[in-house]
């Protein structure tokens, strides 16, 4: 067999059924942790109350490099939970 052919195991891209159990059970602890409004309630408190490491995780999720003309009119906590809500049905 020729040297860096890769023969068996999980293909490609598919993520590590350990790493995948421990993540849907991260989100499941957090939504169960903001109560009655799920997982954003908790990543709201979690902002208020650390905002250097909600920063870090913010930094890791939104885009390296952002194209166009993004305009935001947010001025509300209602409106920033709705868009927030938006973008994570969107991510599902």
């Amino acid at each position: 067999m020729a040297p860096g052919i890769k023969t068996g195991g999980r293909t490609k891209g598919t993520p590590n059924k350990t790493t995948a159990l421990l993540k849907d059970a991260i989100l499941q602890a957090a939504t169960e942790a903001g109560g009655n409004e799920g997982l954003v309630g908790y990543l709201t408190q979690q902002a208020s109350e650390n905002p250097g490491p909600f920063m870090s995780l913010l930094g890791k999720v939104l885009p390296m490099q952002i194209t166009g003309d993004l305009q935001l009119s947010i001025t509300t906590k209602e409106q920033r939970d709705a868009a927030v809500a938006a973008a994570a049905r969107a991510d599902s």
